[in-house]
């Protein structure tokens, strides 16, 4: 049977949001992964409660690294065309998703990319981003389109869409939120095309965490460089590079 979507959600404690986020992804999307990242809140309660979706459980918290990882070999092995991954957290509006399933049907990329920024990084666009959050975007966003020659204006925004046949390129070995740093040089190493789909910019709560010594900006920041230098040091990268390009505004 022709399988088109599956959308994944990536949870991790997230009883505030799921029912929500669920109910508003199912007027999009009839195919629907849930990747629970070990929650210790009413998180698999709630997810026992709905049906007709997958469910990937974590016994413990293993990363938001591993929870794409996850769904990226759901999608190979389910054999879907493409991929959408989006947050629980209200920050992605799952209105946009008819946005996302027209540019794949395009047939014009390998990755749509959602950017928060598609006119760089404006200040005055970006009151509720907290400003360590916008340096390190700003900053890691600029070495990635210089070292791996992509144009990109948002490094770090979850809200993609993956051709599955594509993932075969991708091995994601980085469990936690430095993951991008890893994939983004494994998607210039295999010459795929990335689109930038612009997407609203949501900040709702600008207090969460990432955990551990990553709360430290610099440390964040340090620990992403690491990835990207280790990663971009294993093979060489094509003298071709990737291309990139940016869908019209909503």
């Amino acid at each position: 049977m022709h399988k088109d979507f599956v959308l994944a959600i990536p949870v991790y404690n997230e009883e505030k949001y799921l029912k929500s986020v669920l109910a508003e992804a199912r007027a999009y999307c009839q195919n629907i992964l849930v990747v629970d990242d070990g929650s210790t809140d009413r998180t698999p309660d709630l997810l026992r409660c709905e049906a007709g979706i997958s469910v990937i459980t974590h016994a413990e918290n293993r990363g938001y690294g591993k929870s794409l990882a996850d769904a990226f070999d759901f999608a190979r092995r389910e054999q879907y065309d493409w991929l959408i991954t989006m947050d629980c957290d209200e920050q992605h509006e799952a209105a946009f998703l008819p946005k996302f399933m027209a540019a794949a049907k395009r047939n014009n990329a390998d990755i749509i990319s959602g950017t928060r920024y598609p006119k760089g990084h404006d200040i005055d666009l970006e009151s509720s981003v907290p400003a360590d959050r916008r340096a390190i975007n700003r900053q890691i966003t600029r070495l990635i389109n210089e070292r791996l020659g992509l144009e990109l204006t948002d490094a770090f925004c979850g809200f993609k869409a993956y051709r599955v046949s594509a993932l075969r390129h991708f091995s994601v070995t980085v469990p936690g939120y430095a993951m991008p740093m890893q994939w983004w040089v494994q998607v210039a190493r295999a010459g795929l095309m990335v689109e930038e789909l612009p997407v609203r910019l949501i900040y709702n709560d600008p207090t969460r965490h990432f955990g551990g010594l990553l709360d430290d900006p610099k440390e964040r920041l340090a620990h992403y460089l690491h990835v990207f230098e280790t990663e971009i040091s294993r093979t060489s990268l094509p003298a071709k590079s990737p291309r990139t390009g940016c869908l019209p505004c909503c």
